[in-house]
């Protein structure tokens, strides 16, 4: 695909979802700290279900220092309903030390010093480069973006590191961030995983999965 066809992609998609650049996902509303935070707990559940945690994590935990000193145990009793939360209470405690020691309470703004975080990611520097920073160093790449990556036809594999490579290399820096919340809008209203509606699709005459699987099973 072409930057042409990608733009014009791009220009359908947002006059489907008008509110989703304008209108940053609500995990990354908040302080530097809260959004790595969140954006870590995020991981394998939903929005909905972090959003009921976030007050009571932060009025008992405020910032990197409280969240450091945190018992484990009484960080998994707050998150337990999100799953996996023996791994993320310890992933957000640890994440907290690294910003408390490390950073002297400041999340860094840069790849480089996120990336030495630990439970972040480039997906998790991407969304808090960008929602927290208001810096377009790369493109976010969650499940969402990976399926429609691949189905729409702007990448070719599954590794996360080369959909986003192929991402930059389509769209001009300016969009990167809000990109990622204009594809994950269109993969929870649309191009579902399991059942994508291409028949109300704007963007189906464009898609390599609505020609090459779609219309062929038509056929």
């Amino acid at each position: 695909m072409d930057t042409k066809e990608a733009a014009r992609i791009y220009t359908l998609l947002l006059k489907q979802y008008p509110d989703a650049r304008n209108s940053p996902a609500k995990l990354a509303r908040g302080t530097p700290f809260e959004t790595v935070i969140l954006t870590i707990l995020s991981a394998q559940t939903t929005d909905k279900a972090v959003l009921l945690v976030r007050d009571p994590l932060f009025s008992r935990y405020p910032d990197s220092s409280a969240l450091a000193a945190a018992d484990i145990h009484d960080v998994e009793e707050i998150i337990h309903s999100l799953g996996f939360f023996h791994a993320k209470a310890r992933h957000i405690i640890d994440a907290a030390k690294m910003i408390s020691t490390g950073y002297g309470g400041v999340v860094p703004d840069t790849m480089d010093g996120l990336l030495t975080i630990p439970g972040v990611g480039r997906k998790t520097a991407n969304i808090v480069l960008y929602h927290a920073h208001g810096k377009n160093v790369g493109i976010a790449v969650d499940t969402h973006v990976r399926r429609l990556a691949q189905r729409i036809g702007f990448s070719d594999t599954n590794n996360v590191s080369i959909i986003e490579r192929d991402l930059m290399a389509l769209f001009p820096s300016e969009d990167w961030g809000d990109l990622t919340d204009v594809l994950i809008a269109h993969g929870r209203m649309i191009c579902t995983a399991k059942k994508p509606q291409c028949t109300i699709c704007p963007i189906s005459s464009h898609c390599r999965y609505y020609r090459t699987v779609v219309k062929h099973l038509k056929k």
